[in-house]
């Protein structure tokens, strides 16, 4: 296999994995690396398959891929000498990757367990829009009180300034105030939560599993 493009690069004869996907794309995988491939070509791409010459079908050439893409004429070209299985398989429609325990899992079922707050918490509504985007969860304490819940899967310092940005302008509604605010995530970052607690933001960690009752096998004792 030898590619030409941004950089130049080489691989001697081996037995490699050859895929040849509808999109275009050409992978060259081997026994290791895990799932990335040694090389490869992105779409948009031409692909053809070249006649095989005297000189080198001579070496043992059988097949010859030309692979060239369409916007920076970089070119992979794959000399087969031995095919071992050859096969074509019609994966449909991909239906796409279905993600879960991502932030809306999580807001439905805060919303569900709103106890987890604290004892006494109500919840108000979920999506509780106001003029710069909905706040994740409005809720009440037990006095009655406004409380603002921003929810991440991975709380950073950009998730505690979004809820900033919300309790300010909650705070300014007579209605709402005073509005606190919880910053609730999976895991939240040490910079995260200096900040969060700085602004008078409580944090609260989110076990996913645990909320939706999934029951953790992981060899403990107690």
């Amino acid at each position: 296999m030898d590619y030409a493009g941004r950089l130049s690069a080489h691989l001697p004869l081996a037995t490699r994995l050859l895929v040849l996907k509808s999109d275009g794309s050409v992978l060259v995988h081997s026994d290791s690396l895990s799932y990335k491939p040694l090389n490869w070509m992105s779409p948009p791409a031409v692909f053809s398959v070249e006649e095989v010459d005297e000189e080198r079908a001579a070496a043992g050439v059988q097949q010859i891929w030309r692979v060239t893409h369409a916007k920076t004429a970089d070119l992979l070209v794959i000399s087969i000498h031995e095919i071992l299985h050859d096969s074509t398989h019609d994966l449909g429609v991909d239906p796409g990757l279905q993600k879960d325990g991502v932030e809306a899992d999580l807001q439905r079922l805060l919303a569900e367990q709103i106890h987890r707050l604290g004892e006494g918490y109500r919840l108000v509504r979920r999506e509780y829009f106001t003029a710069i985007g909905p706040v994740d969860i409005l809720a009440t304490d037990a006095e009655g009180r406004s409380v603002a819940v921003e929810i991440k899967r991975r709380g950073e310092v950009q998730g505690v300034e979004q809820l900033t940005r919300y309790l300010e302008l909650m705070n300014r509604d007579p209605l709402l105030a005073p509005v606190t605010g919880v910053f609730a995530a999976q895991e939240i970052k040490p910079q995260a939560r200096t900040l969060a607690e700085d602004r008078g933001i409580r944090c609260l960690i989110l076990d996913y599993d645990e909320m939706r009752g999934v029951e953790q096998n992981d060899g403990r004792l107690f």
